[in-house]
C-alpha cells in the first residue's frame, strides 16, 4: 500500500486511514538523500533512514504519539503553501506526515478520520507553537454542551401503547349496591 502523489508535486501525500498497514517515503532533512521510509499500522510506526551511511530503524508505538495535528506548511521554493495532517510525537524528528495537499478542503475530514482510526486526540497549534486539544475531553470522551432533554413520554413510549394514554379513567356505575359496616361472609365447607 503506497502513497498517491499529484503529478509534479513532491509534497502531495494521500494515505487511506482505513487501509493500514501502509509504507511510504517522506522528506527528512537529517537523513542521507533527504528521505526516510515509514511503515505505519494501527499499533506502531517504524521509521527507517540512513545518517552518514549508518542505517537506523526506530519503532514507536502509536500510544507514544501526542495526537494528530492539522498544520499549514509555508511555500517551499517552487512548491506552493500546503496543508498537512501530521502524527505528532514529543520529539519532532519522530513526527510523521499522514496527509499533505495543496488545497485544504479535505484536510479537516482527514484530520478527524486519522484521529479516530489511530485512537489519538486531535491537536491544534495555539499560535505560540504549543499544541492543545481543540475540544474538551474527559478521558476518551469528548465533552460538550448537553443536548436538550426530550419529553418524558418519549423515554417510556416503547413500554406502553399510546392508546392507554388517551383512555378516560373508570367511573363507578350508578346504583351499585354498597354494603358498609357489615361483617364479611366466608363460605366454609
Amino acid at each position: 500500500m503506497g502513497a498517491e502523489g499529484a503529478s509534479g508535486s513532491s509534497r502531495a501525500l494521500r494515505l487511506d486511514p482505513h487501509a493500514l498497514p501502509a509504507r511510504y517515503e517522506a522528506r527528512d532533512g537529517g537523513a542521507d538523500g533527504q528521505v526516510r521510509n515509514i511503515e505505519l499500522d494501527r499499533e506502531r510506526v517504524v521509521l527507517r533512514r540512513a545518517v552518514r551511511g549508518i542505517p537506523m530503524k526506530v519503532g514507536v508505538p502509536i500510544r507514544e504519539f501526542r495526537g494528530v495535528t492539522l498544520k499549514t506548511l509555508p511555500p517551499d521554493g517552487d512548491q506552493p503553501a500546503a496543508v498537512a495532517v501530521m502524527l505528532e510525537h514529543r520529539d519532532s524528528a519522530l513526527s510523521v506526515p499522514l496527509f499533505v495537499a495543496d488545497r485544504g478542503d479535505e484536510a479537516m475530514v482527514e484530520w478527524k478520520s486519522w484521529s479516530r482510526v489511530l485512537g489519538v486526540p486531535l491537536l491544534v497549534d495555539d499560535g505560540e507553537g504549543a499544541l492543545r486539544e481543540p475540544f474538551q475531553r474527559l478521558g476518551q470522551i469528548s465533552v460538550g454542551t448537553a443536548a436538550p432533554r426530550k419529553k418524558r413520554r418519549a423515554a417510556i413510549r416503547w413500554r406502553r401503547p399510546s392508546i392507554l394514554m388517551r383512555r378516560k379513567p373508570g367511573r363507578p356505575t350508578p346504583g351499585a349496591t354498597v354494603h358498609r359496616d357489615e361483617r364479611e361472609i366466608i363460605a366454609r365447607d
